[in-house]
């Protein structure tokens, strides 16, 4: 059965957070505004980043509650994450051919970001792009072997590829080596990949579809979870992690780089303060903080965004392009009325469209994987003779699966646990 754990509320909210805020900074380039705006939401990026800290915390957690059992951990995951890519998907590629339309927004300059935002145009390889984007292989691929591979479809896709081969990294190595080793191993990964990327020409060098180019963050994750389960005990575990993805972020792409972890550090005390049975201790600025961040992400609008939010980060894109290219047509050059018209559409359509796959797919996707993945689990109990509890295993977590994957089982437990709704 699925245990019942603890939810990580803040968490939950954080997740809404970073999904507007991607789908913000991919409508902000497309209107005329001023240039201290437009910076203050170009760090999409850095949001993606987050997501990356975020789903080592929630994979580790997920992986130890299943026992590091390879069957219901891909059940769930492919369960969480493939119903709603394959819908927009299908979306996405049946907009691929159309125009993107700049000769008639005549504000966006050559060099705008809004031009790398819209995937436009049908790539010669359409063949091979799509099955490595079923697959999730989009990311695996050097510059020169598949150049745009990674975003050639559906761009904010990209990240899934790095995202599943950081699942299966972690099912071969976590239970062997552990929260910390493991941690220490993704950072190491980073090490190798920056240095690769100064060493290779650009034909060798590998997007950041590619997980090394990102494990600082999963590293970041992964020590997370050890703060989670045992507390401020083990910060300095967590602190000598965070230095050195600091160092890292630094060397991969200069200070902008250091948002996600720093960020990162303030949601994670607000969750472990809201948490802790010793909240109430002794008063101080950084409590007092931590207690305002943490009542905000668990306020009900941000918490329902979280539950929304892995839609929200797939359908943006493909939403807003076909908005754009109507709404261009019909503006004529006219900015004014096409800002007017794009700021509130650009931002209400996709929640509206993330709302109807939240409903309609991914929450009954997710029932149906919670349920197979729960059949295998008991398939594998009967099948397994039982082992004593590993040095890795006993790293297991008491806290919520914050995925929107079912919680995690236990071998303890016949509780049924309650579904999350998280990327």
């Amino acid at each position: 059965m699925l245990c019942r754990m603890r939810r990580l509320v803040c968490l939950d909210g954080l997740r809404g957070v970073l999904a507007s805020y991607v789908m913000v900074s991919h409508s902000f380039p497309f209107v005329p505004m001023p240039a201290w705006l437009h910076w203050l939401f170009q760090h999409g990026g850095a949001a993606v980043d987050m997501f990356f800290i975020l789903s080592g915390l929630v994979i580790v957690q997920s992986l130890a509650g299943f026992a590091y059992r390879p069957w219901p951990f891909l059940i769930a995951r492919v369960a969480r994450i493939y119903p709603v890519f394959l819908a927009v998907f299908i979306f996405a590629v049946a907009i691929q051919p159309l125009a993107t339309g700049f000769e008639r927004m005549a504000w966006i300059g050559p060099d705008s970001p809004a031009r790398y935002i819209w995937s436009g145009g049908w790539p010669s390889a359409w063949g091979v792009f799509i099955a490595t984007h079923l697959t999730m292989t989009h990311g695996l691929f050097p510059n020169g072997a598949l150049p745009d591979v990674w975003v050639g479809f559906l761009g904010a896709a990209w990240s899934l590829s790095t995202e599943w081969q950081f699942y299966l990294l972690a099912l071969l190595i976590g239970e062997r080596l552990g929260l910390r080793r493991m941690a220490w191993l993704f950072l190491a990964m980073s090490a190798v990949a920056a240095a690769w990327q100064m060493a290779v020409p650009e034909a060798w060098q590998f997007s950041r579809a590619f997980l090394p180019n990102k494990a600082q963050y999963f590293a970041v994750g992964v020590v997370s979870a050890i703060l989670v389960r045992d507390g401020a005990k083990h910060w300095g575990d967590y602190l000598s992690v965070i230095a050195a993805t600091l160092v890292l972020c630094l060397i991969q792409g200069g200070p902008d780089k250091l948002l996600p972890p720093l960020v990162w550090t303030a949601c994670l005390a607000a969750q472990l303060c809201s948490s802790s049975p010793r909240r109430q201790g002794p008063g101080g600025w950084i409590p007092a903080f931590a207690g305002v961040a943490a009542a905000v992400l668990q306020s009900r609008p941000l918490v329902w965004l979280g539950a929304v939010s892995y839609c929200i980060y797939l359908v943006n894109e493909p939403v807003q392009k076909l908005l754009g290219v109507t709404l261009a047509t019909l503006a004529q050059g006219d900015a004014a009325l096409f800002t007017a018209l794009w700021i509130p559409l650009a931002v209400g359509l996709p929640v509206l469209a993330a709302w109807w796959l939240h409903e309609r797919v991914e929450v009954p996707a997710l029932r149906r994987g919670r349920d197979l993945a729960q059949r295998s689990q008991l398939v594998g109990r009967v099948e397994r003779p039982a082992k004593p509890v590993s040095r890795c295993n006993a790293e297991r977590t008491s806290s919520s699966v914050v995925s929107g994957l079912p919680a995690a089982p236990s071998p303890r437990s016949a509780s049924p646990a309650s579904p999350a709704a998280v990327r």
